[in-house]
């Protein structure tokens, strides 16, 4: 049984046989990816189809018409292209933005210092020089007996 075609799907098969091409390049002066190009073109065809009451049968205004669709859509997609963030393939200039790791380890470093400063002086010694200067448990041990001494 072969399927009825209403004729809003006979004009949209027309109009995509006859200005698809136009279309397309037209579309691809602005658009240089074939693939984005064909789907903004989808997308003048189905705005065309939305609004199919507004089509002069007149050829050369039918083209016009499809032409201004074809400018807005491109339009509306460089705009919204130009609203995402862009990726950076500068390695110098993701190098100097911090990552979330740096601001981790300033953040813990200012909790380390604030419980240093709780510490009594001689316990605060003993970390400052184990971790902070690198000495053995026992180096840091004999030198806070000379200061005990002292």
């Amino acid at each position: 049984m072969k399927r009825r075609v209403s004729p809003d799907e006979q004009l949209m098969t027309a109009l995509y046989t006859e200005h698809y091409s136009v279309l397309i390049n037209f579309v691809s002066r602005y658009v240089s990816d074939r693939h984005k190009a064909e789907d903004l073109v989808q997308e003048t065809l189905l705005r065309a189809w939305k609004h199919i009451d507004h089509l002069d049968p007149e050829p050369g205004r039918t083209r016009s018409y499809l032409l201004t669709i074809a400018r807005n859509v491109v339009t509306n997609a460089w705009r919204a292209e130009q609203r995402r963030p862009r990726l950076v393939s500068d390695e110098t200039a993701v190098n100097s933005v911090p990552s979330a790791d740096n601001v981790d380890q300033m953040v813990e470093g200012w909790l380390v210092a604030e419980a240093l400063e709780r510490l009594s002086p001689e316990h605060r010694a003993v970390i400052q020089a184990m971790y902070y200067e690198g000495q053995s448990v026992a180096d840091a041990a004999r030198r806070s007996r000379c200061r005990r001494a002292r």
